[in-house]
């Protein structure tokens, strides 16, 4: 079985198959909607083997699919037919719960995505729990994912913003009772230094959370003792 896996962010769109080694990429944005999206990614495939799709969504997703529009693309991704647009089965999971089931490597981790906004995961005991950390309020009008997404880094500017993600990593941490905390995200290199018990992920992370989800993962209602991986959200 041949995967491809596409990763759709705020600002860009990550593709990458089995057995290649160089992703591929194009922008995304307010106009981006489900049916440009599968276009573009076949367009950009052009030349790569798959059989399957596994699509990582910048919002709430059930066993169906999204659940709630995201706040950075277009409209119509609620109800929309992945299988039938791509013209194979595809898997739909939540961007910052495909990075951390990437990412993981034991006990009990948390994930935050640095990126246009926050996005956030909980991984213990081989089940991955989708978070809308993002929505926590964090001053008198404003949400962490204000705070700590591309509004924030300009608002605060690049050393206030570093302190405040640093600041909110270590009381989410705390809060969760972590093991240790992931940071992922297009701005995770921007921090320079990282509290103990803090990595920096990779790369690839949303890559490999995409191929474990057609490789080792059991989908989200299937709660049977023959399951790998659950995603919850």
């Amino acid at each position: 079985m041949k995967i491809l896996v596409v990763d759709i962010g705020g600002s860009h769109v990550k593709l990458l198959a089995s057995g290649q080694t160089e992703p591929r990429r194009f922008d995304s944005g307010e106009d981006l909607t489900p049916r440009t999206l599968v276009g573009r990614v076949q367009a950009q495939a052009q030349g790569w083997e798959y059989d399957v799709v596994a699509l990582g969504y910048p919002g709430v997703v059930g066993p169906d699919g999204p659940v709630a529009e995201p706040g950075n693309l277009g409209r119509g991704w609620v109800g929309f037919d992945f299988d039938a647009a791509f013209g194979r089965p595809v898997r739909v999971a939540n961007d910052a719960a495909m990075q951390a089931l990437g990412g993981y490597d034991g006990g009990r981790m948390l994930f935050l995505g640095l990126g246009t906004g926050l996005g956030s995961a909980l991984v213990a005991d081989r089940v991955v729990i989708s978070l809308e950390l993002g929505d926590l309020p964090a001053g008198p009008d404003e949400v962490l994912a204000d705070r700590l997404g591309k509004t924030g880094r300009e608002r605060l500017g690049e050393a206030g913003w570093k302190e405040a993600a640093v600041r909110t990593t270590v009381g989410l941490r705390k809060a969760f009772a972590a093991d240790t905390v992931l940071i992922g995200g297009g701005n995770a290199e921007r921090l320079d230094a990282l509290p103990e018990g803090v990595r920096r992920g990779g790369n690839d992370d949303a890559f490999c959370g995409g191929f474990r989800l057609w490789e080792e993962f059991v989908a989200p209602h299937d709660s049977g003792p023959d399951y790998t991986w659950r995603i919850v959200g």
